[in-house]
């Protein structure tokens, strides 16, 4: 089921689909809100405690803290995506989450695909005793749709 990628490059692709996060902020632009964010924070706070008030000062670097660790899991997770390749003889589905890349390979003639019980169920394809789900970053009320498009692709390979 897992694959190289060897060969995948000189084979035709029939159909390929890109499944990603509807992000409307980049990790550049997360991280020039982010210092904008401390550098307001931390005047008010030293104006602050220039009056007197010294006590706001660890809960601003407290609050800058959390709100930094949230943003950096957002930022590790903002470019996250499925690339499903269909070949005439291969499908690939190359899965990106964070820093982890892993990529699975099926025939694609021997492919099952099923959509979820619910819409909100992501979509299983199922082949030689192995399966893996898809449709991550779709919209769930588009993953139906999806699944006939795909099914309607892999009986071109049939």
């Amino acid at each position: 089921m897992h694959a190289n990628s060897e060969g995948v490059e000189d084979e035709p692709v029939l159909k390929d689909w890109m499944l990603k996060r509807n992000c409307s902020v980049s990790p550049k632009q997360f991280l020039v809100f982010y210092v904008s964010l401390c550098v307001v924070s931390l005047s008010v706070a030293l104006t602050v405690v220039l009056w007197g008030a010294w006590l706001v000062l660890p809960f601003t670097g407290l609050d800058l803290l959390v709100v930094g660790v949230a943003f950096v899991i957002y930022a590790r997770h903002a470019v996250d995506y499925e690339y499903i390749r269909l070949c005439e003889h291969r499908l690939v589905i190359e899965r990106v989450s964070a820093d982890r890349v892993s990529q699975f390979e099926f025939n694609p003639r021997w492919v099952r695909v099923e959509p979820g019980a619910t819409p909100r169920d992501r979509i299983t394809l199922h082949s030689a005793g192995q399966s893996v789900t898809i449709g991550q970053h779709l919209a769930w009320h588009l993953r139906a749709q999806f699944a006939n498009e795909l099914r309607s692709w892999l009986r071109r390979c049939a």
